[in-house]
């Protein structure tokens, strides 16, 4: 959410920000609004006082036996009554169309956000490792004679539908293994604390990390009221939602293995085959909460950590900075990291890292006293894949393809493997 306070001490700043975004100039309408709930409210306090005075006067004017004054100073005290409660209702319904139209706004892009529309404006930043040269025409996951037996969307898609996937054998052996492998990385190598949350989480926890209201058909609403998350960003995140924590307590790191649920609205014949997008998913998640100072260094620490796992396990990548087209609402500064797919013979994202800056804080009022004292401020948050389980998966049996339909699994796998190194063409663990 956006500081009015900054609005009003930096429109043209502002609506630039917004520019970038595509969006039109926003900063008178929402000046106006907040000039009329200002006004609302130095009114309601002014007919206060003025009623606070008549309560003090009515005594004195009953003492004297001056009926008249009495009676003028009873009428006034209840016209100002009714005039304080018309003006605070009138405040109240002008602080909640102010309130609307500041959640309903992205965050603001750093400066230093390339400009851009789409996808192909993205920058790249970095590569790692070389694609690998097959000299057979290389195979999507799917296809492998490996993964026949193991990934089953027939089955899935009779038990759910769509988007569904039933992984067996082999294939579910290593999924869980790569999910086991990030978290001990991030636990035992960079620092990041594991947490096992839960799934089904409130409404204002939602509305905390930027899912709500804008973003509501991305996600699934049960019956008793409960959301399924999106990703673990939501419940890490809110760990601190309402929190006044001590400066100390800074920076915050934490990792999560969860199930993530998306709609996935909007992609309609995006991504159909194979289990590239799915409703249902695993993924290993990374959240930072930090000094305002420190956000920007801990975004870069964040996006080494997501490609390190990659490193470890020798599939090459490539890192985008995310123009402010492509960029998800509450950022201000995105990371893509991109693996490679010879299936497919493209990159293709397998973690976002991003840096929120204040705005998901100020959602949640989530903020730090400083240790020198003085007023609480906000904290800054950040969160990232560390990695998507299902796409690393997918780059892991791709890369690792043989001509005969077995996949060679990466070294630093093996261990989590108990020593087993390859999936064969008969989809057993050997």
């Amino acid at each position: 959410m956006h500081d009015i306070r900054f609005i009003r001490d930096n429109p043209d700043a502002f609506d630039a920000g917004l520019a970038k975004l595509g969006i039109s100039a926003m900063s008178s309408e929402i000046l106006a609004v907040d000039a009329a709930r200002r006004e609302k409210i130095a009114a309601a306090e002014a007919a206060q006082a003025e009623r606070n005075a008549a309560s003090k006067q009515v005594g004195a004017a009953k003492a004297k036996g001056d009926e008249a004054e009495f009676e003028r100073l009873r009428g006034l005290m209840t016209e100002k009554k009714d005039e304080i409660a018309r003006l605070e209702e009138e405040a109240k319904t002008e602080d909640a169309r102010l309130r609307d139209l500041l959640v309903s706004l992205p965050n603001l892009p750093l400066d230093e956000v390339p400009v851009g529309a789409d996808e192909n404006d993205n920058v790249e930043i970095r590569r790692w490792g070389e694609p690998k040269t097959f000299d057979f025409a290389p195979k999507e996951h799917y296809e492998l004679a490996a993964v026949q037996d193991g990934m089953d969307f027939e089955t899935a898609a009779k038990l759910a539908g769509s988007r569904f996937v039933l992984m067996s054998g082999a294939v579910a052996r290593v999924h869980r293994a790569l999910a086991q492998f990030m978290l001990d990385t991030h636990t035992t190598e960079h620092g990041l604390t594991e947490v096992n949350g839960p799934v089904m989480v409130r409404e204002e926890m939602m509305f905390g990390t930027g899912q709500l209201p804008k973003f509501g058909e991305d996600s699934y609403l049960l019956r008793e009221g409960w959301w399924l998350i999106p990703t673990s960003e939501v419940t890490l995140t809110n760990i601190v939602n309402d929190c006044i924590i001590e400066e100390s307590y800074l920076p915050r790191r934490y990792t999560a293995h969860s199930l993530c649920f998306r709609s996935e609205a909007g992609s309609a014949g995006k991504d159909t085959s194979g289990m590239l997008r799915q409703h249902q998913f695993e993924k290993v998640e990374m959240v930072s909460v930090t000094h305002p100072d420190k956000s920007l260094e801990e975004h870069e620490r964040m996006t080494r950590c997501a490609e390190a796992i990659l490193e470890k396990l020798g599939l090459p990548y490539r890192t985008v900075v995310l123009c402010t087209g492509d960029m998800g609402f509450g950022a201000r500064k995105t990371h893509d990291i991109e693996v490679w797919l010879p299936g497919q013979n493209a990159y293709r994202e397998i973690s976002s890292v991003s840096v929120c800056g204040a705005f998901q804080a100020r959602r949640m009022n989530a903020r730090f006293r400083p240790d020198g004292g003085g007023k609480p401020e906000f904290v800054h948050t950040l969160n990232g894949s560390g990695l998507a389980v299902g796409r690393c998966l997918i780059a892991v049996l791709e890369n690792g393809q043989q001509a005969d339909g077995s996949v060679e699994l990466p070294q630093a796998l093996h261990p989590w493997l108990g020593g087993k190194t390859r999936i064969t063409a008969e989809g057993q663990m050997a």
